[in-house]
């Protein structure tokens, strides 16, 4: 029997509009659902306060058996969810199947953090026992978007979900059926009692609600900079949290000693990974110039070679880009960079939404498709020629999300690491990595630090408590 009954994927009726959910390979229409207005955040934070109430006096175990059953149920339907991965997102096969491994995990890494020690017992200076304890935020917003969404809505709903709180989760409408509707039918599935998790899909306006809401202390966004930043702004009117997790454009250094032979698949595959719409893309290809003219011949070379087309009906690469308002943008900055100098390695042009992978060298400060997030299959190759040039273009960034650097000297590369602000790095390997139990964040304009993984779940979806007991009451001089 099928999980995504598409008769059911709404119990209660939103009040906003109508939606199509469209497959971007084809422009076929896959079923429809409801937006989500204010009124249905309203309405869906009242439910959600009154029953995380009773959730967070569950016992550890029981919220954690939940947990492990949903990351169970990931496994099981694995074969339908991955087909509305690839079908609704764009997702190659494997992209999709790691979404859904990835998706387990956080669930089983979830089910653990709802034993976890929560607090320490405290000296004090009075005869009392003192001590902390991490208790619920109570109702936790998650805002997630289209790229991974499947990823990027679960590894805040399910460590949200182990530790005591209810959920509101607003995915972008273009992949509320990954991103949000499969996961409610997984958590119904498993058990999870009713109105702990409520999604919302709409726009900006069910967006600002779920901000602006008093009954939700805690936001989980992850987006772009520029909305990222808007709803860190409104967030703080509201004096409450916000974790940001937002864009990037990362750097891939590639020093003198680096072997070409092995690094030019793992080039492309950070550049052009899932069509180059991940945050932690390799944005820029930083090439001691010794191998610049090689690497710039070959990883062309492997651009031209990669199959772009649709992901469901054949064997490809790469998949179409998620709508023409985004395809516009990725070939906008490329057209620009080229107008500025730039020359055009490798790809370049597209057929419907399908953008070829592309390679463009010569780049420099005035070339839109280096200096910014492009969010598309597109890798700028730029020279170096010593380590402090790399060191200082690296970190000639807005952003701080992820590093790679490549070098027969880990040693050397972890010292290079150093000296460039990032919240992510990786020595001999590309910038496009993701695993449950790992932290994930980035600085500056690419966020408020780690938020996701471990450690940084507790303290994302929890308040420290202090509590004391006596035996007696108090004695005070007045």
């Amino acid at each position: 029997m099928p999980l995504l009954d598409t008769r059911a994927w709404q119990p209660r009726r939103l009040a906003g509009a109508g939606y199509t959910v469209t497959e971007p390979a084809t422009g076929q229409a896959l079923g429809t659902f409801a937006l989500a207005a204010p009124v249905d955040v309203e309405a869906a934070a009242g439910r959600a306060a009154t029953a995380q109430r009773a959730w967070a006096r569950t016992p550890h175990f029981a919220r954690a058996a939940v947990l492990r059953k949903a990351g169970d149920l990931f496994t099981e339907h694995a074969a339908e969810l991955r087909e509305w991965l690839v079908r609704e997102s764009g997702s190659v096969p494997g992209k999709a199947d790691f979404e859904l491994h990835v998706a387990a995990q956080e669930c089983y890494e979830a089910a653990a953090l709802a034993s976890r020690p929560v607090g320490q017992v405290l000296p004090s200076e009075a005869p009392r026992l003192s001590y902390t304890r991490r208790v619920p935020a109570g109702v936790v917003g998650v805002i997630s978007p289209f790229n991974a969404p499947l990823i990027l809505s679960i590894r805040s709903v399910a460590p949200a979900l182990a530790l005591g709180n209810a959920v509101l989760l607003k995915p972008d409408p273009r992949t509320a059926v990954c991103g949000g509707l499969s996961l409610a039918a997984v958590f119904a599935a498993a058990g999870l009692p009713e109105d702990l998790l409520h999604v919302l899909p709409g726009g900006p306006e069910a967006g600002q609600a779920l901000v602006a809401d008093p009954r939700v202390p805690v936001i989980s966004f992850t987006g772009s900079t520029a909305a990222g930043r808007a709803v860190g702004e409104a967030a703080g009117r509201h004096l409450k949290r916000a974790h940001l997790e937002l864009g990037g454009n990362s750097a891939m250094i590639v020093l003198e000693d680096a072997d070409l032979d092995a690094v030019i698949s793992t080039a492309a595959w950070g550049s052009f990974f899932h069509q180059g719409q991940i945050c932690m893309t390799t944005g820029r290809h930083l090439v001691h110039a010794s191998l610049y003219d090689e690497y710039v011949e070959r990883l062309a070379a492997k651009a031209d070679s990669l199959a772009v087309g649709d992901p469901h009906r054949d064997q490809v690469h790469l998949g179409p880009i998620i709508d023409s308002a985004q395809l516009g943008k990725i070939s906008g900055l490329v057209e620009a960079s080229t107008a500025a100098g730039a020359k055009l390695a490798a790809g370049g042009t597209h057929d419907r939404l399908f953008y070829r992978p592309t390679v463009l060298a010569h780049v420099d400060d005035r070339s839109p498709a280096y200096t910014e997030e492009v969010f598309g299959p597109v890798a700028p190759v730029r020279p170096f020629t010593t380590t402090d040039e790399a060191a200082a273009l690296a970190a000639q960034s807005p952003y701080g999300l992820s590093l790679g650097i490549v070098t027969r000297d880990p040693a050397r590369g972890l010292d290079l690491a150093e000296r460039i602000p990032t919240g992510i790095v990786h020595i001999n390997d590309q910038t496009v990595n993701d695993e449950a139990v790992a932290p994930f964040g980035g600085v500056a304009a690419s966020g408020t630090g780690a938020r996701f993984g471990g450690e940084a779940n507790l303290e994302a979806f929890t308040e420290l408590r202090w509590t004391t007991v006596r035996g007696d009451v108090a004695p005070y001089p007045f």
